[in-house]
């Protein structure tokens, strides 16, 4: 990454003012978002990798989706993801996948979720569960797409304005560690680099996507930090811990990424004074839940609540498989991923949480940039 650049909180202050002042002679001052646009992996997944054949990370059976009103769609957990809940805050329809057959311009135009399961900021992440689109292949989909609003009618005209309207979330990464740098057997990035190193190599080819999108003229980004990775169950059921206790030195790498990931929102914000970058603590806003899960309604923090296995986290949702009954109380929906009822909190502080939350402003302040 080289130097990192540390900025003052007033400065931080000062910046947003900039921000503020520039986005709003870019937009004219609407508060409107016209549309949403999503990369990432399974967490926020809501149906392309159902398309590809030759993919092992599909979530298009029973349980999953047992509580959204759709049944099945490919979404990894039992109800709404992140994107579902943070598109009904926005008041913007539910967007479609890209892979979406006959997924028209005036389709494109309201957004698209890009995100596949397995998908890495790195290409190679995930290869052995089959196809998936790497964060590079999805904005490349992106590009794709964009060639298609350019020829529709009534948004070529104004293209760059609406572009610079919508929101992006990023979530991915997960993928990175989980099926990558913790399989050593498959992959030799754990040999080659240490913990601090391999970080700092996710981050510097994230870098190189976010300034892709951002040339092709998005400016509003959510990029969200990783979760506490070594408190998922299917980190617990390695028995390299207690089944009460998270792997530490899990957490410990993916410190190293939401440092850098952080200190780079800091670097773009001050590069781009024209955009807004900002950063998702889902570390926090995840540990804050399972230290204090009373506070949330919780009553399972290290099981999942459909699985197999040590802590029902050694192999995720079978098809037709009956899950635990009082969902609301489980973190975890199944190995990797959490359940509804954890997505809604993570959405609500994303949308409107603190600078704790969200850094340096969250999606609301944003969308209103």
């Amino acid at each position: 990454m080289g130097q990192v650049l540390l900025l003052s909180p007033v400065f931080n202050m000062f910046m947003i003012l900039v921000l503020f002042l520039s986005m709003k002679a870019v937009n004219g001052g609407s508060s409107t978002v016209p549309a949403m646009f999503v990369f990432g992996d399974s967490l926020v997944d809501d149906g392309n990798n159902n398309y590809m054949t030759s993919s092992l990370a599909k979530a298009n059976y029973y349980p999953y989706g047992l509580d959204f009103y759709q049944g099945a769609t490919g979404r990894f957990t039992n109800g709404k993801t992140v994107i579902d809940l943070l598109c009904e805050m926005l008041d913007i329809p539910y967007i479609p996948p890209f892979n979406t057959p006959n997924l028209g311009a005036s389709r494109i135009a309201r957004g698209v979720n890009y995100a596949s399961a397995a998908g890495g900021i790195l290409d190679e992440s995930g290869f052995y569960l089959g196809e998936r689109y790497s964060l590079s292949q999805q904005v490349l989909n992106f590009e794709m797409n964009l060639s298609e609003l350019r020829n529709s009618v009534g948004v070529s005209e104004n293209l760059k304005h609406h572009l610079a309207r919508s929101v992006v979330v990023i979530v991915i990464g997960s993928n990175d560690y989980i099926n990558n740098y913790l399989l050593p057997s498959l992959y030799a990035s754990s040999h080659v680099y240490r913990p601090q190193e391999f970080a700092n190599l996710l981050i510097n080819a994230l870098t190189r996507q976010i300034l892709t999108l951002n040339s092709l003229g998005l400016k509003k980004f959510f990029i969200a930090g990783l979760g506490p990775l070594g408190c998922i169950p299917n980190q617990r059921s390695t028995g390299e811990v207690p089944p009460d206790r998270c792997v530490d030195g899990v957490n410990e790498m993916i410190g190293f990424f939401n440092d850098g990931l952080k200190a780079l929102v800091d670097q773009l914000n001050l590069k781009h004074p024209g955009s807004i970058f900002v950063y998702g603590n889902t570390y926090g806003a995840i540990g804050d839940i399972l230290n204090n899960p009373e506070d949330y309604g919780f009553e399972v923090i290290d099981k999942a609540c459909c699985g197999v296995g040590r802590n029902r986290g050694e192999i995720s949702c079978l098809p037709l498989q009956t899950p635990c009954s009082n969902r609301n109380e489980y973190v975890f929906w199944d190995a990797f991923h959490p359940t509804e009822a954890v997505n809604v909190v993570l959405a609500q502080r994303a949308f409107n949480g603190p600078t704790s939350d969200c850094y340096p402003i969250n999606i609301e302040q944003m969308a209103r940039l």
